[in-house]
């Protein structure tokens, strides 16, 4: 594969600026199955800055998994299947509902490695988000691509989640749950609504759950045990979660720290994370 051109993307900048306009956020909260109880001035809800910042690319310029192709901002890696594996914050200010947000996302690194399962090539961009000129929050995205998977080739087992749970809640993945979240994040990766494709194609067991989603209902179960906002908050997908199976989040309580996971319906570690309060 061509990594001399792939490499060409690091330090690559873009500059996106949008107003957080109060809908969106109320059409989330209708998502997680909230009342519309957000109003403007008060601060956005951790990771929810997801729901801002849309892009939409023609529909020609869309790759297999409906996915913008690559090449643009995002180096043009060949591996076809693209992953959101992980992620670290820190929310340096609030972030008020209303207010006009730039964000500034840079490529800050690009390496390839040969895992269990085939090649890989993981993508960290770095996304900062000012608020009047003013840094407000920083978020390390990890991205992984690899290869289609192959009949022949064993997954390897996944991690048993652990068993020590403080606090533990229940989630019942549903379609309608995964259509909705695509849609405020403008998300057209077929794994999350085209089943067909999810299983045929990617070869998963069913729709795929969205880890950011799954995240994001990690860190506010960390905000609602808590009482407030962390300061510092980051996530690693180990397990992809499908709408077929309900599914735990769990976490332990240690001082100012908070360590966070999801459990599969099989036990499985699907995401682990950690909440850190200043």
């Amino acid at each position: 594969m061509n990594t001399l051109n792939v490499m060409d993307w690091l330090g690559r900048k873009e500059t996106l600026e949008d107003t957080l306009r109060l809908q969106p956020a109320h059409f989330m909260q209708a998502t997680l199955d909230q009342d519309p109880s957000l109003k403007l001035g008060d601060r956005l809800p951790a990771l929810w800055h997801w729901i801002y910042f849309l892009e939409a690319k023609p529909a020609s310029q869309l790759g297999r998994d409906g996915h913008p192709k690559k090449g643009g901002f995002l180096p043009p890696v060949s591996l076809p299947r693209r992953m959101w594996a992980g992620g670290r914050f820190s929310f340096i200010a609030p972030i008020p509902l209303g207010s006009e947000v730039k964000k500034v996302s840079s490529i800050k690194d690009i390496s390839y490695k040969h895992g269990r399962t085939g090649e890989l090539c993981f993508v960290t961009v770095l996304h900062e988000f000012y608020v009047n000129d003013v840094l407000a929050l920083t978020e390390e995205q990890d991205i992984v691509y690899r290869e289609d998977p192959q009949p022949n080739v064993q997954q390897p087992e996944p991690l048993a989640a652990p068993d020590h749970a403080e606090f533990s809640e229940t989630i019942s993945p549903n379609q309608v749950l995964l259509y909705r979240y695509s849609a405020l994040t403008f998300n057209g990766h077929r794994i999350h609504y085209d089943v067909d494709y999810a299983r045929d194609v990617e070869g998963y067991e069913g729709l795929v759950f969205h880890g950011p989603l799954t995240a994001t209902l990690l860190v506010d179960l960390a905000t609602r045990t808590f009482g407030r906002q962390p300061s510092e908050f980051s996530f690693k997908g180990l397990a992809p979660i499908t709408a077929n199976h309900d599914f735990k989040i769990e976490g332990v309580r240690e001082g100012n720290v908070m360590h966070l996971w999801a459990r599969r319906h099989d036990g499985a570690l699907a995401m682990k994370a950690q909440a850190v309060f200043s």
